[in-house]
């Protein structure tokens, strides 16, 4: 019988994309009263759950609901979900807040005051959308990356929408701090046994991994640096807030992403503004979410005008968006070698000769000198893959300074909520079309982009503040399960 939970919980053979996920499971504590005999629990044609007590009634049970915080990882939607059963990050949610903001205000008058009833609930809605979700759409509607970019940003304000970003700008803030980062890093490894090697830290679900299966063991070799997603919203929640005069609670702050596991993201409690009461990103929906919004609004991208994304915090020259060289997940690996080479060792890398390993989803990168390795890079994609990689380091046998981590096969384009294959179309050439798709858009150096420079020093007061560590870096944390009563450490 296939195993119904996700390979991020088997130790041994380790599969990705299984099977869809089962529904989320939570233990409820019920309170056990004096006298009363137990109860019988039968299952309905309809597959409710009916209590029978001893002298026959029956009492129809409710569901218990979840919210991200209690996940605790046991079945297929960590990586491999084909939907996640959790209200509070839906696109549902995105239609319930536009909603309610066109709703008109309603003032209701007695003789010494007024009261305005929809004051409290209007939002100034964000969205800030991923360039391999833009590569998906485009994909599925035969558009360009930037087309499709374009004509998103038109359905969205469409809808009421008033800003739409481009993550790869938010991008720009993580390679450089990553790269920044790994060169601190290698300058004290000779003090530090965990300063390397450096694994990269923008898949949740690699994260989810780490903390919850090897603990205070691989924490430390996890990049600090946040994902693109949580960059903008800090971006959105502190900076742009301030810009607007706005509250943090004011905003709800939406991302378009390629995967389900970064729902978990945006709920963890690192990334909650308690001051504010608000999370920085409020709502994550998929690349296949905004396909069924388009559908429930009976609405093409095809059919479309375009429109220019909101300037402050998108990447584009004209009308064509730019992106980042490298892999199809964010480029950390060529980012951090080009520029690690040129800062530790004076090498100019114009173009980096990848050597794939035991399979395509495990390369590696080395810089040589005079016959000896200056740097050795790997790319990690999939967990039978991070599998190995683990093991090798707790061993003491991994030969690498950098790894890129990503727990999906083939990386971020392949996520687990990126547009499904069209009738007659398989999974592989769909993954090649948006991979030439997303690779077609003109790269732009983290280095180049003036606006995040500028932002540094208006923002972050200078690179390498205090200010910037709180507000571009984040912590791991080893997680504990609870089950019948005991608490048992991952």
């Amino acid at each position: 019988m296939a195993s119904h939970f996700s390979g991020v919980l088997q130790l041994t053979d380790l599969d990705d994309f299984i099977t869809p996920s089962q529904e989320c499971v939570k233990p409820v504590k019920v309170e056990k009263k004096q006298g009363k005999s137990v109860a019988k629990i039968q299952i309905e044609d309809d597959g409710s759950y009916v209590q029978v007590n001893k002298d026959g009634g029956k009492q129809k049970l409710e569901k218990a609901k979840i919210t991200l915080n209690d996940c605790l990882a046991c079945s297929g939607c960590i990586t491999s979900a084909e939907s996640v059963l959790i209200t509070q990050q839906s696109h549902e949610e995105l239609f319930k807040v536009l909603r309610r903001n066109k709703v008109p205000d309603i003032i209701f008058t007695c003789d010494s005051f007024q009261l305005q009833a929809n004051e409290t609930e209007q939002k100034t809605v964000v969205v800030s959308v991923s360039p391999q979700a833009r590569a998906s759409l485009a994909a599925h509607y035969n558009l360009s990356s930037s087309e499709a970019g374009r004509r998103l940003t038109s359905f969205f304000k469409g809808l009421g929408v008033h800003h739409v970003f481009d993550t790869s700008f938010s991008r720009t803030f993580s390679l450089l701090e990553s790269q920044r980062e790994f060169v601190e890093r290698f300058q004290r490894k000779q003090q530090d046994s965990k300063a390397l090697p450096m694994l990269t830290s923008a898949c949740p679900g690699w994260i989810c991994y780490a903390e919850k299966t090897h603990g205070e063991y691989i924490l430390p070799y996890i990049s600090t640096t946040r994902s693109p997603q949580q960059m903008m919203g800090s971006l959105v929640k502190s900076y742009f807030a301030g810009q607007q005069g706005l509250s943090p609670q004011q905003i709800y702050h939406v991302a378009v992403m390629p995967c389900f596991d970064k729902k978990l993201e945006a709920s963890r409690s690192d990334f909650y503004l308690t001051n504010a009461e608000t999370r920085e990103v409020d709502c994550v929906i998929t690349s296949g979410e905004v396909l069924k919004m388009l559908e429930e609004e009976n609405v093409s991208l095809n059919d479309l005008e375009s429109a220019a994304p909101d300037t402050m915090f998108s990447s584009f020259c004209g009308d064509e968006f730019l992106s980042h060289a490298g892999s199809g997940s964010g480029g950390y690996l060529h980012h951090v070698f080009t520029y690690a080479a040129k800062h530790l060792f004076g090498e100019e890398v114009k173009n980096l000769t990848y050597k794939t390993l035991r399979n395509k989803d495990f390369q590696e990168v080395s810089l040589e000198k005079d016959g000896v390795v200056l740097l050795c890079f790997a790319s990690a994609y999939g967990f039978r893959n991070i599998q190995n990689l683990v093991q090798k380091l707790k061993r003491g046998k991994s030969p690498y300074h950098f790894v890129e981590v990503m727990a999906c096969p083939s990386g971020c384009l392949n996520g687990g909520g990126q547009v499904k294959p069209s009738t007659g179309q398989n999974q592989k050439e769909l993954l090649q079309k948006v991979e030439d798709l997303y690779k077609a858009e003109r790269p732009l150096l983290p280095e180049d982009d003036a606006r995040v420079a500028e932002l540094y020093q208006s923002w972050l007061n200078s690179v390498g503040d205090e200010r910037a560590k709180e507000l571009l870096h984040t912590q791991y944390h080893t997680v504990e399960k609870m089950t019948n009563g005991l608490t048992m450490k991952w």
